[in-house]
């Protein structure tokens, strides 16, 4: 009986040895005293390998069999409502039976208990046989989660002590109906004429004289828009003055419908109908509109964009773990075929540059997998220590402390990873998926054989969730921005680098710091390109005075540089931190060190060549942009007069 977690051995090392399952057990436990809590980490861990055997095997047999009919079977719209095709139906009504959608819900409230983490390799398994079922499998559980964490945060949920746990909450019924698998939710943040650019949105919410809250306008590329329970990001402030842009946006959850006495349902939205993808097929994506909808507003007016941090982070890692799943049945596929199709005398997977596609792709794979579940499980941990701190606060004033520590330390690293595995998995799953064809010859043209469907399900990956281009420029921006905030640690870190380099005790380690000092290099010729002639003189000088610097410089123009070499700079940063991360795996576990030295091959030579093209070009192109700004510039003001 195949198995899609008992046949990954990558994904089972980390189950089994990689992930510190202590801290995310405990947190999630309530230090295992949470009513029918596990006695220990041991058997919590033991349960986890027990849930991903269970779903990797109904994955492996019920859902990955029938890709052509999930593919070909599209969602339409009958009467107002989106109608699933039969096969989706029937397989969601398979995970429904498993209790997956409740998997991270408190058992309270009728899950699981099991960290959001665990939801994530699921994600990664369900995308592996389809990545439709994936994506409307996490608009279950993860909106649930959502909705609870809105709940504490805001301060509508109440908990007892002993035993810990929760007693009532705002969203119950949103999380509750999630959980049995009876509706599921979406996140509506873009729009007609609003799609990176936030702060374009149009949709708003209004209040009347007794307090309650309604939203109108129209929201596109819904994922799983069809669903009962909507967040919707819309505007409540004026677009003006200090409340202009992001900062007047607010968050409400919508119930697309609601009942009324005789248990008849009553739109109060319309979908407006279903888009027609490259990919994704089994997977609604709708066009919803929003005529005076009641709403419930989520925190605190104009917090809107703050709240959507907290599902944006977590749909990003999700992606990872989606880019993963078809980067892997792409990988297989074309390892399947290799090893089977003979040429000249052998079958193609002995032929040299074939060999050397294959262990390049599985290579990638493994990096992909490092970023996301790292920045899973350090997203989760910050997450869940600040419900921690306002769930059950330890007495003293210094444990407190400790813990806003490490929830910064904690954020930190999850905002480093997330937008380079975004980056990365998004981009790497287009070109697993293309080189798996390519690797199928002309069969892989052809729809006898899945890849090329791999191919076109990857292709919105580098798209949705924050475009390839958007993560590179917020890793560009927070790397440069963490040199200002501690420029110390920037110089002590680079001394350190170029040190290593030299006194290594062993080549795997000199490739490593290679690779950092490669890093060090390109944000230190970013950021003196960025401050001029006067980055030497802020050498030992205080955060303040670089700020003091950074506030005179002219964006148009001064931060060009970076901006045009930001895909490059995520490039090397990916290099650095994936490095960092199997080189942590080798020492602790010397079968990785394999690994290490396959990632090494590729990144040190390749991180050496970005360094070269961020030092030595872009000047040509940034001339001819200004230009044409001087022009529109020179043209606006003559209109002006």
């Amino acid at each position: 009986m195949a198995n899609f977690y008992d046949d990954n051995a990558d994904l089972r090392w980390y189950v089994e040895t990689g992930i510190d399952w202590e801290p995310l057990v405990r947190l999630s436990e309530h230090d295992l005293k949470a009513e029918d809590a596990p006695e220990s980490i041991e058997e919590a861990v033991g349960l986890y390998k027990d849930l991903l055997t269970m779903v990797g095997g109904f994955i492996a047999d019920e859902i990955a069999p029938r890709w052509r009919e999930l593919d070909e079977a599209h969602p339409h719209v009958v009467d107002g409502e989106v109608e699933e095709a039969a096969v989706t139906q029937e397989v969601m009504a398979g995970i429904a039976e498993l209790g997956v959608h409740g998997l991270c819900v408190p058992r309270e409230l009728g899950g699981m208990n099991a960290p959001l983490l665990m939801l994530q390799m699921n994600n990664e398994m369900f995308s592996r046989a389809d990545v439709s079922v994936c994506a409307h499998v996490s608009f279950h559980g993860g909106i649930a989660m959502a909705a609870l964490s809105y709940s504490i945060r805001e301060g509508s949920s109440e908990f007892t002590l002993d035993p810990p746990q929760i007693t009532s909450t705002r969203f119950e019924e949103c999380i509750t109906e999630i959980a049995s698998g009876e509706s599921w939710g979406s996140m509506d943040i873009t729009e007609p004429d609003a799609g990176s650019d936030m702060a374009a949105l149009r949709t708003y919410g209004e209040q009347d004289d007794d307090g309650n809250w309604f939203v109108t306008g129209q929201k596109i590329y819904i994922t799983s828009g069809h669903g009962r329970w909507h967040f919707v990001i819309a505007r409540t402030e004026p677009d003006e003055g200090k409340t202009a842009g992001l900062k007047g946006l607010s968050m409400f959850l919508v119930p697309a419908w609601s009942y009324d006495d005789a248990g008849e349902k009553v739109r109060t939205t319309t979908i407006d109908g279903v888009e027609h993808k490259l990919g994704h097929n089994g997977s609604a994506t709708v066009a919803i509109s929003f005529e005076k909808s009641p709403a419930m507003l989520v925190g605190e007016r104009g917090d809107g964009f703050k709240h959507m941090l907290v599902l944006m982070n977590n749909a990003r890692v999700g992606v990872g773990f989606e880019s993963i799943g078809v980067s892997e049945a792409a990988y297989r596929a074309a390892v399947d075929y290799a090893a089977q199709r003979p040429s000249m005398g052998k079958t193609i997977d002995r032929h040299e540059m074939i060999a050397e596609m294959l262990e390049d792709m599985q290579t990638e794979i493994q990096a992909m997998r490092a970023m996301s579940i790292m920045a899973g499980w350090h997203e989760e941990i910050a997450q869940k220590l600040d419900m921690r701190l306002r769930f059950m606060p330890p007495e003293s004033e210094a444990e407190q402390a400790q813990i806003t520590k490490d929830i910064k330390h904690h954020g930190a690293k999850a905002r480093l990873l997330t937008p380079l595995l975004k980056w990365y998995g998004g981009e790497k799953a287009v070109d697993i998926a293309r080189r798996a064809i390519q690797v199928h010859g002309g069969s892989g043209y052809c729809k006898d054989y899945p890849v090329e469907k791999y191919l076109r399900d990857a292709m919105v990956f580098p798209i949705y969730e924050g475009t390839t281009q958007i993560q590179a420029l917020m890793a560009m921006k927070d790397s440069l921005m963490g040199i200002m905030k501690d420029p110390s640690a920037f110089f002590s870190g680079f001394a350190k680098a170029q040190w290593d380099v030299i006194r290594a005790g062993s080549e795997r380690e000199r490739g490593v710091a290679k690779i950092q000092l490669a890093k060090f290099k390109a944000l230190g010729f970013l950021l003196s390109r960025l401050a001029g002639s006067k980055l030497g003189q802020l050498r030992g000088q205080s955060p303040a005075q670089w700020k003091a610097l950074f506030l005179q410089v002219d964006p148009k123009r001064d931060f060009a540089l970076a901006m045009l070499h930001a895909d490059r700079l995520a490039s090397i940063l990916t290099d650095a931190a994936v490095a960092e991360l199997f080189w942590t795996q080798a020492q602790q576990d010397p079968s990785r060190g394999e690994l290490l030295d396959r990632w090494l091959d590729r990144a040190v030579l390749r991180s050496t060549q970005t360094l070269e093209q961020i030092t030595t070009t872009g000047d040509r192109l940034l001339s001819k942009l200004a230009a044409a700004q001087d022009a529109a510039d020179a043209a606006e003001a003559k209109a002006a007069k």
